[in-house]
């Protein structure tokens, strides 16, 4: 067995050895440098070597879509992964850990360093060794964009409490590797590309956007924080204002975590899930309401207002609606001399049409009258630095919402939007 046909051997047993961190090699990436391995340890004459070069291929077209280095890479994989170690460091000091536990842990970074130290030309001259081809294949060479602590450290074994201290404050998993996050399928999916609206955008609701910023960095700051509906009419900025916080304070650990009304069901469990994470969340519940017979609301009280298990400090829920009382209410709800089928109708509708209050906070957001709405227009013309004279500006904002969705601060985002596009194809 030649030196590059004992390293990819060596390295496949290496690979297969992991304790923690297998899962590590589950992704695309990954998964095709396992295959690669798999076909250099085979020897079959009758391919002419053309499995290693058409496994190799699959490894630098998944390498290259991440836009990262081999040992970028890892070390981001490992960084994010879940394993019984990341998950215990989140509650239990470092020194309290099983001895077994930080043995198998040092035992796993070893291996993942020499897999990450193997370069991609490595990898490339190990293909060329194992088949028939006479050129080197073309290895992906970028430039290593991060610097970690694993990065600068030459034993990662010596780094386990700098991992595990990263574990702690960053946490793992989805949750670390996503700003925004939706429920679905009975599951957290991440959302690669949130809306990126800023909270100054959004003029004409000062206070209540004050009072929104204030209680989420109550959130931030460990401390308990209230629980918010957002009320008012349509188009007024409520989920744009809850976006916004999301693009200010990702970096401080917010996170967004977006549930359907259709989805309310699930809300205990998505707390539970998310009670035990360093990061910060806030449930994202967009035009809530409530169908007559829709008992949905009751999974909601739960989170609002708690239950035998203690409410999860790190999670608020963030609401808006368009209607004042949440659940429809009818005439024929109301109690009639004649309904005998219930003693206490009242009591029952009491209860749905003050759900409302079960929040901590309601901020209300009144319609925008033609002032507030030409401030909006200005000061978002302002932002996108729009070539244009005032009184031409105004007058056309004015036109704009006539013909189409009344003054709103949704339709002046949508008239500089379509200005500034106009604006840019007749330059």
């Amino acid at each position: 067995m030649n030196q590059f046909n004992s390293l990819n051997y060596f390295l496949y047993t290496k690979i297969s050895s992991l304790l923690l961190y297998q899962s590590v090699f589950e992704s695309e990436v990954s998964q095709t440098f396992i295959s690669l391995l798999d076909t250099l340890c085979v020897k079959n004459k009758n391919t002419l070597g053309l499995e290693p070069l058409k496994s190799y291929g699959f490894f630098f077209k998944a390498l290259a879509k991440t836009g990262k280095s081999w040992q970028d890479y890892l070390i981001n994989e490992i960084l994010l992964n879940e394993n019984p170690f990341s998950k215990q460091v989140q509650s239990i000091a470092f020194k309290e850990l099983p001895q077994s536990l930080i043995n198998a842990v040092k035992h796993d970074l070893k291996i993942l360093q020499i897999i990450s130290d193997c370069t991609t030309k490595q990898i490339a001259e190990l293909v060329k060794s194992s088949t028939l081809i006479d050129y080197l294949p073309l290895d992906w060479e970028v430039k290593s964009i991060d610097n970690t602590f694993l990065h600068r450290s030459n034993d990662w074994q010596n780094t386990i409490e700098e991992l595990a201290n990263y574990y702690c404050q960053q946490g793992t998993g989805i949750h670390t590797k996503y700003k925004a996050l939706k429920w679905k399928e009975k599951q957290l999916i991440g959302i690669k590309n949130p809306d990126p609206i800023n909270l100054t955008e959004i003029v004409g609701y000062d206070l209540q956007k004050e009072t929104l910023i204030k209680n989420t960095e109550i959130l931030l700051a460990g401390h308990t924080a209230l629980n918010i509906l957002l009320y008012g009419s349509r188009g007024s900025g409520k989920s744009s204002l809850v976006k916004g916080l999301l693009t200010r304070y990702s970096d401080q650990g917010l996170r967004l975590v977006e549930v359907s009304k259709h989805q309310l069901s699930n809300l205990p469990l998505i707390s539970n899930k998310l009670r035990d994470c360093p990061q910060k969340f806030i449930i994202f519940v967009d035009d809530l309401s409530f169908e007559e017979h829709d008992d949905s609301f009751k999974s909601l009280k739960v989170v609002l207002e708690g239950s035998l298990t203690a409410r999860a400090n790190n999670v608020v829920v963030y609401a808006t609606s368009n209607r004042k009382h949440l659940i429809k209410e009818f005439f024929s709800d109301r109690p009639q001399p004649s309904e005998y089928d219930e003693v206490h109708v009242w009591d029952t509708m009491q209860e749905k049409l003050s759900f409302s209050d079960r929040f901590g906070l309601t901020l209300t957001f009144q319609p925008a009258n033609q002032e507030k709405y030409l401030m909006i227009v200005n000061h978002l013309a302002q932002q996108v630095q729009l070539n244009l004279p005032q009184k031409e500006l105004e007058f056309r904002a004015k036109q704009w919402a006539i013909k189409h969705n009344g003054l709103s601060g949704r339709t002046a985002r949508q008239f500089i939007y379509f200005l500034q596009g106009e604006l840019k194809i007749n330059n």
